[in-house]
């Protein structure tokens, strides 16, 4: 199947603003279960410089100046993505266990497996602590297939946690969550890609859109669909394998991916610097994730 993905930001600022330089990472990727066929980035007032480029993480970057006096700042990406059919579940009985994972992971010098080890490092928003490896550890046992243990611990997120808007900011930090049991999707795929890595599993952060469906019965509301997050977890035989602890699933072709990193940080949709633009600045997002027959 293909998706049409529309994703508008728009900032109102209470002063003039004289420059600014932005990073845009908005563009979906392509991986194994999808292809972006088209993508086009819409910046108003106009850009006076844009580069795109491909980051350390080889998400699609777009960067942007606008040296034009505005208070108003819109940018819009267009994106048409083909859905391949989802990977198969693996058979829980089957896969490497967690035990056979860790050894691996130790002992093992091939570059797939060199490179997913960044991803058990602390990063600038998720730091291990002994609280997230209390909290994981009930799931894993050394004997267990490793797909099992995530599994259950991506279920436990669910169930745990309340997914409540508005009680968490993106800085909030992991303890916080924690102690007060509440987030949204940043902040469970942020507890779960801590909680792997506390156990010594790579884990990514993964930054994209998931496509609503309306009540039966009712139209679906355009701009109604918001962006996303999840994880995605390394196994040395299986490689990398996606789980949405908002939703208890594996990620599936309903999940489009823009961008992957360490954490939110590495795929913030938009950011930059501005010069001027007075306090408290309106920030108004809207996402549109249509399904095209």
């Amino acid at each position: 199947m293909k998706y049409k993905v529309i994703h508008t930001t728009q900032y109102q600022y209470a002063e003039s603003v004289s420059h600014c330089f932005n990073l845009a990472n908005l563009v979906p990727r392509n991986t194994e279960r999808q292809r972006c066929i088209s993508s086009r980035i819409m910046v108003s007032p106009l850009p006076t410089t844009t580069k795109q480029r491909t980051d350390y993480f080889g998400n699609h970057s777009y960067h942007f100046e606008i040296q034009t006096a505005h208070t108003e700042l819109s940018i819009t990406a267009e994106s048409l993505i083909d859905m391949q059919s989802s990977p198969a579940a693996l058979k829980l009985d089957l896969g490497m266990s967690y035990g056979d994972a860790l050894q691996y992971l130790k002992l093992s010098d091939s570059v797939d497996v060199m490179n997913a080890k960044e991803f058990l490092l602390n990063s600038p928003m998720v730091k291990i602590s002994d609280e997230l490896a209390d909290y994981a550890r009930p799931s894993f046992a050394l004997d267990r297939p490793l797909y099992d243990c995530v599994a259950e611990l991506t279920s436990r997120i669910f169930n745990d946690f309340q997914y409540t808007p508005g009680f968490t900011t993106i800085a909030t930090p992991l303890t916080e969550v924690l102690a007060h049991k509440r987030g949204v999707c940043q902040d469970f795929a942020h507890l779960e890609v801590g909680c792997l890595r506390a156990m010594g599993i790579p884990a990514k952060y993964v930054s994209g859109y998931m496509e609503t469906l309306p009540p039966p019965g009712q139209e679906k509301l355009v701009g109604a669909d918001a962006t996303h997050a999840w994880v995605s977890y390394f196994s040395p035989k299986e490689g990398w394998i996606e789980f949405d602890p908002t939703n208890d699933l594996r990620a599936n072709n309903q999940h489009i991916v823009t961008a992957e990193g360490r954490d939110y940080y590495d795929v913030t949709p938009v950011k930059g610097v501005i010069f001027g633009g007075g306090k408290d600045p309106i920030l108004s997002v809207s996402v549109d994730v249509a399904r095209i027959p």
